[in-house]
Order: structure tokens, then sequence, then C-alpha cells
């Protein structure tokens, strides 16, 4: 993989990110209109455990194409962060290996947030066998879904740091510049810490540590003949 950004390459909006956002669009729109009415979008197509009545093997692929329909951030911000730092990488790999990339940081994200759900569900279970839950909370409890693109964003923000680990960054509230690994670094403690919290954030912590993990991954394989020096 090379090194540097080709010259000549570079494109403010990408083809891939921008097909992207426009499809993540779209069906957020249609999440927000038809998908209350007709059917559940998100019932078929945002990822359940594999004990859901809802689980279908699709939902791997499709839960990152879906964001809260209670929520015009979630998407925004997903969105914003995915054309910050996937353009930098997307004209640095060409369409073809970033929407790879994209989509492998994706199923990662969502296998890693099934198997953490596979250890809530098993409490969820003991818990209405000692009968501190009822019937309708367990159901309610063991079919959340999971959905949005944050864990193949947070695919593409791992990789961006380990490409380009000391560039600079402004983070809010941060009142300086802070580089790209530490940023990185920090972002996933708060997942860890989040992730083992008893306290129900309903952000999938987990999800976005699979994602960074497979996109450190994947970088380090591509670049095992040209590493970087991380620090």
């Amino acid at each position: 993989m090379e090194s540097e950004i080709r010259p000549g390459r570079f494109q403010v909006l990408p083809v891939v990110i921008k097909n992207l956002i426009i499809i993540n669009s779209l069906v957020w729109l249609a999440q927000i209109t038809i998908g209350q009415d007709l059917l559940s979008v998100e019932d078929l197509f945002a990822l359940h455990h594999f004990s859901s009545v809802h689980y279908h093997i699709w939902q791997y692929i499709s839960y990152m194409f879906l964001h809260s329909s209670q929520s015009f951030f979630h998407i925004l911000f997903n969105m914003f962060a995915l054309w910050m730092f996937g353009s930098t990488l997307e004209n640095l790999w060409g369409p073809s290996r970033f929407l790879i990339f994209y989509l492998l940081c994706g199923l990662g994200a969502g296998i890693a947030q099934v198997v953490a759900l596979t250890y809530d569900i098993s409490n969820y279970n003991a818990m209405f066998e000692a009968g501190q839950i009822g019937a309708e909370e367990l159901y309610i409890l063991s079919n959340v879904p999971t959905l949005g693109a944050s864990g193949a964003v947070m695919g593409i923000f791992a990789a961006f740091a380990y490409t380009f680990p000391n560039s600079q960054m402004l983070i809010l509230p941060i009142p300086f510049p802070i580089k790209a690994k530490w940023a990185l670094l920090g972002l996933a403690v708060l997942d860890v810490l989040g992730g083992v919290s008893s306290e129900s954030t309903g952000i999938a912590h987990f999800a976005h540590l699979g994602g960074a993990a497979v996109g450190i991954l994947i970088v380090i394989f591509w670049n095992r003949k040209n590493r970087n020096n991380f620090f």
C-alpha cells in the first residue's frame, strides 16, 4: 500500500463515500416515513441477536445502513465522520479497496456486538429465572436492535489514525489539538469503559471496538511490506 496520496486522484467527495451517504440518507428517510406504517424496517434490517425472532443473516450487512429514526444527529455525525476520515483513505486506496474495507469493518463490528449481546442475554435469562424481571421485559431486552454505521466508521477512523498517526485534530470540548493516534486510544478507552459499565447508554460500544480492531488488522495486513511507525 502506498504511503502517500497519489497526485491527481484527490476528490473532495469520492465516489464510494458519496454513494454511501446517499444510500444511508435514503434509508433513513424510509425509516421515518414508510418504515413505521407499512412494515418495520428495523425488525427486518437492523441487527438482532441470533436468538431473536427478528434475526436474519443479512442483518450483519444491512444494519450499517440504518440509523435511529428518532435522532437526525445519529446519521449526521456518522456521515460527517465517514466523509472527514474516509475521503483521505478512499483517495489513497481507490474505490474498490475502500468499499471492501468499509463493509468488512461493519461486518466485524456486527459480529463483536452479537458476541457481547450473547453475554447480556444470558444474564437477562438468569434474571428472568430468578424472578427479577418479567417475560415482557425479557422479550424487550433480548430483542433490542443494533443499527448505524458507527462500527464501520470507527474502523475507518482507526485506519486513518494508523496511517496518519500524527495528524492534528480538534475535538470538542478538548481546547487544544490532539494527534489522531491519541484520539483513537481515547475513544477506545471510553468504549471499553462504556461496554463494561452496568448502566445502559444505548450505544453499541463493542461494535465500535470490533470495527476499530478489524480496521487496524486490515491496514496492518495491507501494509505488511511497508510498515509505518505508529509513534
